[in-house]
């Protein structure tokens, strides 16, 4: 047993985590890429405005591409890669994976790697991105929701892939699409603004169209994401038994933009769960894209919900 595993088992549930105060800041590299990932998004938005504002072009833009790389992160990343809630033919793992390595928020097996740390320690020492890490005052969940939101990932709190994504290790093509992070993380940009300068004719189409359906979609799709690790732990309905200390919430505002992931209490309820709104009108586009696949034969043993569990 590690010592985080003995903290996790003696925690109480409000005092901060053993050590929260120690976490080790990442290289200097990485904290420069990561703020400038943070960061040129908010330029981008006030040089989009400048320009003139947005086009309907940039808007249809930004909606594909925010919808192909959010559900690539949530099917393909989580439901599919981190808990296995159904199997897919390898084209569409591959297919997933490289769509989701589009939304900059990291590479394959990390991505893998640190949610299932997440779900390990869950509110408890070893969380990575836990809004209680400094206790459950008022004071505590302040900073603690600063760390779970953005926070956490200027730390360098280790989540071994050996330990927790053995299995994407062992698979040659989630290595590779790994290695390629970068260069998808650029066509991500790049193809919008190509798109952009095709349909307007213009230079100044494929600008417009890198700012709004570029940058600014990314921060959108990345705050979004992030809120769910931070929000989704504070504020929202908690209808599902979790584990001891699991203070997943539901936040309905969420659903449509984050593609259900914000029924975050149903999702942590039952974590290999296909679907995560489990009430009759809790909106979860990516269990419909599921459906879908099922529908369509490209995906199998779909975990969907006990009905016996599901809120009338």
């Amino acid at each position: 047993m590690t010592i985080t595993d003995r903290r996790s088992i003696d925690y109480d549930g409000a005092s901060p985590f053993p050590g929260a105060a120690e976490l080790a800041p990442v290289g200097r590299v990485r904290a420069g890429l990561t703020a400038a990932i943070v960061v040129l998004p908010f330029f981008a938005l006030g040089a989009g405005i400048w320009l003139s504002g947005v086009t309907a072009v940039d808007l249809v833009l930004a909606g594909v591409c925010y919808v192909v790389t959010g559900l690539g992160v949530t099917v393909g990343f989580h439901r599919l890669l981190t808990h296995g809630s159904f199997r897919a033919p390898r084209w569409l793992r591959v297919m997933l994976a490289v769509a989701a390595s589009m939304s900059f928020q990291g590479n394959v097996v990390d991505w893998v790697a640190v949610h299932r740390r997440h779900h390990a320690f869950t509110d408890r020492p070893g969380d990575p991105h836990s809004p209680y890490r400094y206790g459950a005052g008022w004071r505590g969940q302040l900073r603690g929701l600063a760390h779970a939101h953005l926070g956490w990932l200027f730390t360098d709190a280790q989540s071994p892939p050996a330990r927790y994504a053995p299995d994407l290790l062992a698979d040659p093509a989630m290595v590779r699409i790994a290695r390629a992070f970068p260069a998808l993380c650029a066509l991500s940009l790049l193809l919008p603004s190509a798109a952009g300068w095709l349909i307007s004719g213009s230079l100044y189409g494929g600008l417009t169209a890198f700012i709004w359906a570029g940058l600014v979609r990314v921060a959108v799709l990345q705050h979004v994401t992030w809120s769910v690790n931070s929000l989704c732990h504070l504020v929202g309905s908690r209808p599902h038994a979790t584990r001891r200390h699991d203070r997943s919430t539901n936040l309905w505002p969420l659903a449509l933009a984050s593609f259900g992931e914000s029924w975050h209490n149903g999702h942590h309820s039952e974590p290999t769960c296909a679907r995560h709104g489990r009430g009759r009108l809790q909106i979860d586009l990516s269990a419909n894209l599921i459906a879908l696949f099922e529908w369509l034969g490209w995906a199998k043993d779909v975990r969907w919900p006990d009905p016996k569990r599901t809120p009338r």
